[in-house]
């Protein structure tokens, strides 16, 4: 007997700070679709800082815009879990699987509740690097994103699950990890070794609104009808789209691509009107470059008493990541007897992740051990990317 499913949302921004206001306003976009097409807000859950709207650099107090000249997307957010110490891997994870018991005194303490027969929309936007995707300081592996998808699979927590992933790198998160038989599709704004891209730098915001791969699948969302319109075929236009990165696909393509996309946000029309948003890829960078380009347009705007002052803070982010590229070519130089030849190929050679528990260690050693490297910082913990080849030469080093 068919029994029909419902429809499970899980919106989740990984970032704080106001230099990251683009994560947190995808969000909250997100949070604006999937309302306007009939997703019920008991279904749907949101977890985001929460230090954008009334941050004290917002001239616009309690309102989030996605683009220029937008409309405020923060109107009527239900926020689930807020405050940068709840939005953490550890939270995420357990919200994604299910158990309300281990969330008791946490926020809302809401859960994705969904079972054999629903469909589960999860978008992430937020930082990445090969492997990872950061919450604040503290990073999800793709090993432990996977055990959870996988024991969701087996658990019968879903029929299909659909994850959207705004990050650096974010295709190293599904890559020759999902198998079609696990129901599971990931679409991601780059690939495993690339990063993904802001856009729309706005002048008295002073920090970027949105970002490429985002603002190209919410303007298809926010204009087409999605109960023709396909998980494919939404596929196909963002990619062509989306410039400089390449979007890619994992996992169940051939029973989720031909899914219209009613199936994951809803099937009511929207009754908004949606203009067409500028093109997001004039003003792109990347994302791993923001802080930098923020600085820049600070510097070439600033009255000439604030100009040191900018140029100084270019300065030492420039100081840090040399800091950090210098330490990790002296351990390469150390894992490779000092060969000259091998420790030019690590560096500059990036291969698949493979060694996912090596790596994982790795990183979290280094990010631990050399605090005043700032390796959790935006920027600085994408240099882990070149560890990829030579993690487990590293993990034999560390112990």
């Amino acid at each position: 007997m068919y029994v029909r499913g419902n429809k499970w949302v899980l919106l989740v921004a990984g970032s704080h700070f106001w230099k990251n206001y683009r994560h947190q306003a995808d969000v909250c976009h997100a949070y604006q679709i999937v309302k306007n097409h009939g997703i019920p807000e008991r279904r749907i859950v949101v977890m985001m800082a929460d230090d954008i709207a009334n941050n004290s650099l917002n001239p616009t107090k309690g309102k989030i815009i996605n683009q220029p000249k937008g409309e405020n997307v923060y109107h009527g957010v239900k926020k689930d879990y807020t405050g940068k110490e709840n939005i953490t891997p550890d939270v995420f994870l357990k919200v994604l699987q299910g158990k309300k018991s281990e969330l008791k005194g946490i926020c809302s303490e809401r859960i994705i509740d969904s079972g054999p027969n629903d469909n589960v929309f999860v978008y992430f936007s937020g930082h990445g690097a090969p492997g990872i995707v950061a919450f604040g300081h503290k990073f999800l592996h793709v090993v432990d994103l996977m055990k959870a998808l996988k024991n969701m699979h087996t658990t019968k927590r879903f029929a299909k699950l659909l994850f959207y992933m705004e990050a650096c790198e974010s295709g190293s998160m599904f890559e020759n990890q999902l198998t079609p038989n696990m129901n599971v599709l990931g679409v991601t704004a780059a690939n495993a070794t690339e990063s993904s891209y802001a856009c729309y730098y706005d002048k008295m915001r002073q920090t970027y609104l949105g970002n490429v791969f985002s603002g190209n699948w919410m303007e298809n969302s926010d204009q087409a009808n999605l109960n023709v319109e396909t998980i494919g075929g939404q596929y196909e236009i963002v990619r062509k789209r989306t410039k400089d990165s390449h979007v890619c696909q994992f996992g169940d393509m051939v029973g989720i691509n031909p899914m219209v996309v009613a199936k994951f946000q809803g099937t009511k029309i929207s009754e908004q009107g949606v203009r067409r948003i500028p093109d997001p890829n004039v003003d792109a960078v990347r994302s791993e470059d923001v802080e930098f380009e923020i600085m820049g347009h600070l510097l070439a705007s600033a009255p000439q008493t604030d100009k040191e002052k900018y140029s100084t803070q270019r300065e030492e982010e420039e100081k840090k990541r040399k800091t950090v590229d210098s330490l990790i070519r002296k351990i390469v130089s150390i894992a490779t007897n000092h060969n000259g030849e091998q420790i030019q190929r690590f560096l500059t050679t990036q291969t698949t992740l493979s060694e996912h528990e090596a790596y994982k260690v790795v990183v979290e050693h280094l990010a631990d051990k050399c605090p005043e490297l700032g390796l959790r910082e935006v920027g600085v913990f994408g240099k882990f990317g070149c560890l990829n080849s030579k993690c487990v030469i590293l993990r034999m080093i560390i112990g």
